[in-house]
């Protein structure tokens, strides 16, 4: 059990960091709105069985705060980080993404009165200090503060949801949630994917990366994480938050030639140890 669990923890690092570059890929040419709104259909069809699996225990709970949540946890930070997906490497929203730990230890503090350590406020200031680094140049000659703006607030969004849900939806099953959030926030989407459909030809690779994103790094990705959540808990399994910023420079680097930076990896280290700071041992 304890080399599945490495094997897990790597593989769902893989697949998260390479939503990244399935973003890449797939944003520019279907437009932010169609990416976002197929990925939350195709990542909720595949997690539906657990939906139906608890559909009398979902059937009374308020629909309206799980499409909340759900446009919260999923459908904003989804548009955000396609929108930078356009205008910057995908190294870039992954290594802005790493700040979710750290946004959802400063939320739970603000929202909920949890107690912020001094390693834990250092941590958070880290994490701040490798952000402005890495939007405070150019990388592969595009300037990326943008970008990293978008991805800063995805990450943020992210922290809040997490908080959210731990309060709000724990009596629910934690996969069940996960598909009616997604299914949920799907609706008041929709509108913006029709009005912003590709009148273009799309290329095969880009609807590829579209349905990998849906199904595998939302659908497949969830049953992944929900596993490791049961077999070894949360506080262990959120340090695949270390693994994702890796794999998403690499194969940003691998498949699509974009540049490994030193301002990448200086922001990189700073967020990760800042991360690392906030964590028990």
């Amino acid at each position: 059990m304890a080399v599945l669990t490495v094997v897990e923890l790597l593989a769902l690092g893989a697949i998260w960091g390479g939503s990244f570059l399935f973003l890449r890929i797939a944003a520019p040419q279907v437009g932010v709105g169609p990416v976002v709104e197929m990925r939350l259909l195709l990542g909720g069809a595949v997690l539906l069985p657990f939906l139906w699996r608890e559909r009398a225990r979902l059937g009374t709970f308020p629909w309206a705060r799980l499409t909340g949540i759900g446009l919260l946890n999923s459908a904003a930070p989804f548009l955000l980080y396609s929108w930078a997906a356009q205008r910057a490497p995908a190294g870039v929203g992954a290594i802005s993404n790493s700040l979710v730990v750290l946004f959802a230890a400063l939320i739970a503090w603000a929202l909920y009165g949890e107690r912020i350590s001094a390693r834990q406020a250092l941590g958070l200031g880290a994490g701040l200090v490798g952000i402005v680094v890495l939007a405070g140049g150019r990388i592969g000659g595009d300037v990326v503060w943008p970008a990293v703006l978008a991805g800063t607030l995805g990450a943020l969004l992210y922290g809040l949801s997490v908080n959210l849900v731990r309060h709000h939806l724990k009596a629910l099953p934690a996969s069940a949630t996960a598909a009616a959030t997604l299914l949920g926030a799907a609706l008041p989407t929709a509108p913006i994917a029709a009005a912003t459909w590709p009148r273009h030809a799309v290329s095969p690779a880009a609807w590829l990366s579209v349905a990998l994103l849906g199904v595998l790094c939302t659908g497949a990705a969830y049953v992944i994480y929900y596993r490791l959540i049961h077999r070894i808990g949360a506080p262990r399994a959120a340090t695949v938050t270390y693994l994702i910023p890796l794999f998403g420079v690499l194969w940003a680097w691998l498949v699509l030639g974009e540049p490994v930076t030193a301002r990448m990896a200086a922001s990189g280290a700073l967020i990760l140890g800042g991360v690392a700071l906030t964590q028990r041992a």
